[in-house]
């Protein structure tokens, strides 16, 4: 069966840099799964998959506006110590959550003083173009629910 819209995929990938060093992967673990079509992916990845058949295994390179984005400076904040939540004893690169009115957001630890900290929240992965080595390891029709609730159910997916 071919990934098309309202399928359940199931694939494998290895995150790669420009340098090519690996900065994730799920390879061997569960293979990822999502409903394709349905906005759970990034475009670039969902665009290549499209088409594909189970078994396919292939590379992608996405530029940072294909993937999380470009950095953007403004989105370095100066908040209160006391605001981020994690850890007691914060240093510079770690993860915290913070409150923000849109809800719950992790950000990164730029800096960190006696009071205050500046904490950076671009995602991560911002600025970064990103080589992706997929290899679809399964495709199914999704289930009238799962197309209901916009993700896919079950093993790789999300569980209710």
């Amino acid at each position: 069966m071919q990934v098309a819209d309202n399928t359940v995929v199931q694939f494998n990938y290895t995150l790669k840099s420009e340098e090519g060093d690996t900065l994730d992967t799920n390879v061997g673990n569960t293979p990822l799964a999502y409903l394709h079509g349905h906005k759970g992916m990034l475009e670039g990845i969902e665009a290549a998959l499209t088409g594909k058949n189970e078994g396919d295994s292939f590379s992608i390179t996405l530029a940072p506006e294909d993937a999380y984005g470009e950095r953007k400076d403004e989105m370095i904040q100066r908040v209160p110590v006391k605001h981020l939540h994690g850890a007691k004893n914060w240093k510079a690169g770690m993860m915290a959550t913070v409150h923000t009115e849109q809800g719950e957001r992790q950000v990164t630890v730029a800096k960190v003083g006696k009071f205050m900290a500046d904490i950076d929240m671009n995602h991560p992965l911002a600025g970064l173009t990103l080589i992706f080595d997929l290899e679809v390891v399964s495709v199914r029709e999704a289930t009238e629910e799962e197309i209901a609730h916009g993700h896919a159910h079950g093993e790789g997916g999300h569980h209710h």
